[in-house]
């Protein structure tokens, strides 16, 4: 005789495809992470460490745009939804504040954008990983 729990881990084809975009949202948010102490190390330490920063977020930010892609063709909650569409808006809006001069000095909220991004894709993560915990 086999428990409900025990039907609920049979893994099916909706599964993978959830288990897949858990582990992209991982690699994303552990990107995220690394440029994070890359720029760390390239201010406190060595400069030469900008050029990993950049080159970081040249080779991931492309996840973004398959998590968008991914979040609306599978059964996700609207609040997975939301954090992922955040995304690839977030590394815009990090584009735009570093590479458009302007009056303002909009760059200031360069690093802030980039904490909200570790943040948000954290969330990400944690609230993907929740929905396929077994409830109490």
């Amino acid at each position: 005789m086999t428990t409900d729990l025990e039907i609920d881990r049979t893994p099916t084809s909706r599964n993978w495809v959830k288990v897949g975009f858990y582990l992209i949202s991982v690699v994303f948010n552990l990107c995220l992470i690394a440029q994070l102490l890359t720029v760390g190390v390239a201010y406190f330490v060595n400069p030469g460490w900008w050029a990993t920063h950049i080159w970081l977020v040249r080779g991931y930010s492309g996840l973004s745009l398959i998590l968008l892609g991914w979040v609306f063709i599978t059964p996700f909650s609207p609040k997975i939804q939301r954090l992922t569409a955040s995304l690839p808006v977030l590394l815009g809006l990090q584009f735009c504040s570093i590479h458009l001069k302007s009056p303002l000095h909009l760059e200031i909220f360069h690093p802030l954008i980039g904490f909200a991004l570790v943040y948000i894709s954290s969330t990400l993560v944690h609230s993907v990983g929740r929905s396929y915990s077994p409830s109490p």
